[in-house]
């Protein structure tokens, strides 16, 4: 008899460590998960902080597109969710395919909204380059100054 309460005290002894140990592993485990779910919570901050910036943001791009026997109008475009302000054009590493009359017609546009666009003449000869160095050059609505280097080919 005096074994068997020193055997239960042995088990409840066994059980209790038992117990200690699940315990301490089912806290790991519920860290783990804290530690998730906040690495996830900040990845979908960022992004909805990148989605709210890009609304505010213009995005210009162009391309040529041919209109006929060596004629070709280069189209700056915006295709980001904001408006574009004072939108301008560079050649940086020159210019001898775009009509420069075209250009100081229509350019600087003082706003170009989502999905607009405009057109200027451009023509290949044969010493003309096939890619053409743009830099595009634009406001957005909060003044910041952007510019983007494209380089559109025929």
């Amino acid at each position: 008899m005096q074994y068997l309460s020193e055997i239960i005290a042995f088990l409840a002894l066994l059980l209790s460590g038992y117990a200690t140990y699940r315990s301490l592993k089912f806290k790991k485990s519920e860290q783990d998960l804290v530690e998730v779910q906040k690495k996830l919570n900040l990845l979908m901050f960022e992004k909805e902080k990148r989605e709210a910036e890009q609304i505010s943001k213009a995005d210009l791009g162009a391309n040529f597109i041919s209109t006929g026997n060596h004629n070709f109008r280069l189209k700056i475009f915006n295709k980001g969710k904001a408006p574009a302000y004072n939108v301008t054009v560079e050649f940086p590493d020159g210019n001898d395919m775009v009509d420069e009359h075209s250009i100081k017609q229509k350019l600087p546009l003082e706003k170009m909204e989502q999905g607009q666009s405009v057109e200027l003449l451009a023509s290949y000869g044969s010493e003309s380059k096939m890619k053409l160095k743009i830099e595009l050059k634009w406001q957005n609505e909060d003044g910041y100054e952007q510019n983007k280097i494209v380089y559109p080919t025929i």
